[in-house]
């Protein structure tokens, strides 16, 4: 009984003592890819691109390359291993202040080589740890200096100025950093909601800007259009007028020519003989049709009060003719009619009607 109830009580106390082990919210930190301390063995192999640190009677002695080394036994031992390959860092999660007072959860990844291994055994206790926190340090001090727009305008010019900062410090550790490069950038989710309202806005207002810009090219357009059609427009009536005017001053010039020819003609024709009797007959039979159509252009005419007489009227039109023609008698041999003096009338004013009856 005594020893039954012995085992229930131990086990019992090791199950109160027994506690799950609390998971770790972060990941490991990774560890470099590099061999444990190796023994002297006297002969010795270091593989490539390995570093192998050796201290004979506790001070440092020499570096051992890759390949077959000897060392002497109690006396020489392998204090550190260095891996000269390129080192990837993972670079943990951390808050930075921007100049514009927004809050920043970045995280990045790191990228370094050992470049002295003298420098990084004697240099610095932990090289990846303190290159780690000269990282965030760095990067919290360079995000501190811009604002939120141009931390994601501006991460190439944020990582080169990260890595200038590491390698301006990591110099006396024999460690350099390649490139430095930022992973994530997690903003608070009001600021999101904010950004999100941000290019929403500049998105109407580009559409906006380009809507405007569209209706002013048209108009352009529009306007020029026109132009160019009232210019064509100008032109062709300008070669039209022009065009006309050529017309008519050909249809003129014919018309003076055929007249031309027709009074020489005419001329011609009076110098022939009984050519003067002809003509005299002509202004007859043209001053008689003039007086028929003096009613039809108006109402109010002019004529002599001795309408009714026809004979009178031919005797006035040929003396007439007889006046225009004196100044060509001396010159011409041929016997022309005496001028008959007509009595001048004085002309009345008759309204229609009243030619109507006297006719």
């Amino acid at each position: 009984m005594l020893g039954r109830a012995a085992r229930g009580t131990g086990r019992l106390l090791l199950q109160s003592s027994w506690r799950p082990e609390p998971r770790a919210w972060l990941a490991p930190a990774p560890k470099r890819c590099s061999s444990s301390l190796p023994m002297n063995t006297v002969v010795l192999f270091v593989p490539q691109q390995e570093a192998w640190v050796v201290e004979r009677m506790g001070r440092f002695h020499r570096i051992l390359e890759p390949g077959l080394n000897f060392l002497i036994p109690l006396l020489d031992r392998i204090r550190y291993v260095q891996s000269l390959k390129e080192i990837v860092i993972n670079v943990p999660e951390q808050s930075a202040v921007t100049l514009d007072n927004v809050t920043l959860q970045i995280d990045g990844v790191l990228y370094l080589r050992i470049i002295d291994p003298y420098k990084a055994s004697y240099g610095v206790e932990d090289p990846e740890y303190a290159v780690t926190q000269l990282a965030q340090t760095t990067m919290r001090s360079e995000l501190g200096k811009i604002s939120l727009d141009k931390v994601f305008r501006e991460r190439e010019s944020l990582n080169a100025c990260i890595v200038d900062a590491i390698n301006q410090a990591s110099d006396y550790w024999g460690i350099r950093c390649l490139r430095y490069e930022i992973k994530d950038i997690h903003v608070p989710p009001r600021v999101k909601e904010s950004m999100q309202m941000q290019v929403e806005a500049e998105r109407r207002k580009r559409a906006t800007v380009l809507e405007s810009e569209g209706t002013r090219e048209s108009a352009i357009n529009v306007a020029e259009g026109q132009k160019q059609a009232q210019i064509l427009a100008s032109e062709a009536e300008k070669a039209e007028q022009i065009n006309k005017a050529a017309g008519e001053a050909s249809a003129m010039l014919a018309k003076a020519k055929a007249k031309a020819e027709a009074i020489r003609l005419l001329a011609d024709a009076l110098t022939q003989q009984n050519g003067n009797s002809a003509a005299s007959l002509a202004v007859a039979e043209q001053y008689v049709s003039a007086f028929s159509k003096l009613a039809k252009d108006s109402n109010t005419i002019l004529l002599p009060s001795n309408t009714g007489d026809v004979t009178s009227m031919v005797t006035q039109a040929l003396g007439i003719y007889g006046a225009l023609t004196k100044p060509h008698a001396a010159k011409s041999p041929e016997v022309t009619p005496p001028a008959l003096e007509v009595p001048k009338c004085p002309p009345t004013e008759l309204p229609e009607v009243d030619q109507v009856n006297s006719s």
